[in-house]
């Protein structure tokens, strides 16, 4: 195993998920390590991060059990709400031949906008952009951009309604 991973293990996926660090400290020890998280944030225990290319902005919640991929950046705006078990998945494989079908790999940024709620076990797939104001239900699939001020729900993830400004 190699230093970067062992750290990363060590620090983000151990002392950091860890039920014994306090929540009103967890976000300022991430900040440490190297994540751009400029002010008061809540991430829960459990919390697993594949790298520190992650900004989380102020006010929002990180619930239980969310996945970071990291394999590119990964920007959540302020004032928004992430629930439990979601993934954030920025990694991608091209399409190869039949003998390996999944090819080499790329990373692609993943960005949601201030005021987001996402529900309990959403994926957000690499490269999608998700708008101010949006509302994702729970165990959604979102494989493309969400328009801002929308409710989205379903495999893959449609727009249902618009809501208030």
């Amino acid at each position: 195993m190699g230093f970067s991973r062992l750290y990363r293990d060590l620090s983000l996926n151990r002392a950091a998920a860890s039920v014994l660090m306090p929540r009103k400290l967890r976000w300022r020890f991430l900040r440490l390590l190297g994540m751009n998280i400029p002010g008061a944030c809540t991430v829960s225990p459990d919390c697993w991060f594949g790298g520190t290319q992650v900004t989380i902005g102020r006010l929002s919640t990180i619930n239980y059990g969310v996945f970071f991929d990291t394999s590119a950046p990964i920007t959540i705006g302020e004032r928004c709400d992430i629930g439990m078990q979601v993934m954030l998945c920025t990694s991608d494989h091209q399409l190869s031949g039949p003998a390996r079908r999944a090819g080499p790999s790329s990373g692609k940024s993943i960005s949601i906008g201030n005021g987001t709620w996402i529900g309990t076990r959403v994926v957000v797939l690499p490269g999608v952009t998700i708008g101010e104001g949006c509302v994702i239900a729970a165990g959604a699939v979102v494989a493309s951009d969400c328009e801002p001020h929308g409710l989205y729900a379903g495999v893959p993830a449609r727009r249902i309604r618009d809501l208030f400004k």
